[in-house]
């Protein structure tokens, strides 16, 4: 390939991503269609349900009598059909958001979440980050609605940031951030727990959210020759900013705040570019105390949230029996 022009590799490597573009859109559309398919087939079941509970049996065998080997058209899943169209009512909606999931989403959707708003919000959630039917499962077992999304939330980042990143750095945060891959003990330190977070960055970077990179633990900065050390460092690509985050084994105390102050501070002088949006900090601790926090919040000159962090006391049984479930779903 050496002697072939420069103009011709550029041309080839547009060709390519284009199939590939299209490929994508192929699959999307194909199960976009199934989806749509399997919603309009609910709402039939439920308009014919009067005919008993045979109905839904015989149109399973006739509906794999004329199209042999045909998959997807059990008795169970010609049920869950009736369910989908009946939990979610809105074709518009469907058409709109919950078309884009994969049929398992659906079911776990359908099986694990109540509520309609609550099933919504996840499935949106699913589609802007990418989430394989497992890590929805986590989410899910985890109750991130609640914890994002209905927590009441200690931060300034209203009163710090411009909109619209204050309303992003608001609901990107969660509390309490769970570290379910750590065991609690009576000498678990600080340190120990951070190196457990970067032992475990896969995980740690899950519960953070999308778009967080990791830059590194005890990030060093310098201020006329003394050396300071940030506990954890990310970049947000979503946020476009620097994230602190200082980790305290115990309760949540003032000085905490003025300490990630000075960082952000630091940050924004020594890293932020031109482009970056300021730089914003998360202190995670054992428990707080929220008007305590607030307080301590409200004259901070740098954007700051207080969330609460737990750890699992011991790998109990009902654990180990959610990842075993988890994992056979995923066979």
């Amino acid at each position: 390939m050496s002697n072939v022009p420069m103009d011709y590799l550029d041309l080839l490597k547009n060709v390519k991503d284009k199939i590939r573009a299209a490929q994508y859109k192929a699959v999307l559309s194909v199960n976009k269609e199934m989806i749509l398919l399997y919603w309009g087939i609910g709402a039939d079941i439920i308009k014919n349900a009067t005919w008993g509970n045979k109905f839904i049996e015989n149109l399973s065998k006739d509906i794999q009598y004329d199209f042999p080997g045909i998959k997807g058209y059990s008795v169970r899943n010609l049920k869950y059909m009736q369910k989908f169209a009946n939990e979610f009512p809105d074709y518009e909606i469907v058409q709109l958001v919950v078309a884009q999931l994969s049929w398992r989403h659906i079911i776990k959707l359908m099986d694990k979440v109540k509520g309609y708003e609550v099933r919504l919000w996840y499935a949106r959630k699913a589609i802007q980050n990418g989430w394989s039917n497992s890590v929805l499962s986590l989410q899910i077992e985890s109750d991130l609605f609640s914890r994002q999304a209905l927590s009441d939330k200690t931060t300034n980042y209203g009163d710090r940031l411009p909109s619209p990143q204050s309303d992003l750095a608001i609901e990107t945060l969660k509390d309490p951030y769970v570290f379910d891959f750590i065991t609690m003990s009576e000498e678990l330190k600080e340190r120990e727990v951070e190196r457990q977070l970067t032992r475990n960055i896969a995980k740690l970077l899950l519960e953070l959210g999308t778009g967080f990179a990791f830059m590194g633990n005890q990030f060093h900065l310098e201020v006329a020759g003394q050396d300071f050390y940030v506990d954890m460092l990310f970049y947000n690509v979503k946020l476009r900013c620097y994230v602190v985050v200082e980790l305290k084994i115990g309760a949540f105390r003032p000085e905490y705040a003025g300490k990630v102050n000075f960082y952000l501070s630091v940050i924004d002088d020594q890293l932020k570019s031109s482009e970056d949006n300021p730089s914003i900090g998360i202190i995670l601790c054992k428990d707080k105390n929220k008007l305590v926090a607030e307080y301590t919040l409200k004259d901070m000159t740098k954007p700051i949230g207080v969330a609460e962090f737990k750890l699992f006391e011991s790998v109990t049984k009902e654990i180990e029996e959610k990842l075993y479930r988890l994992e056979s779903d995923d066979e």
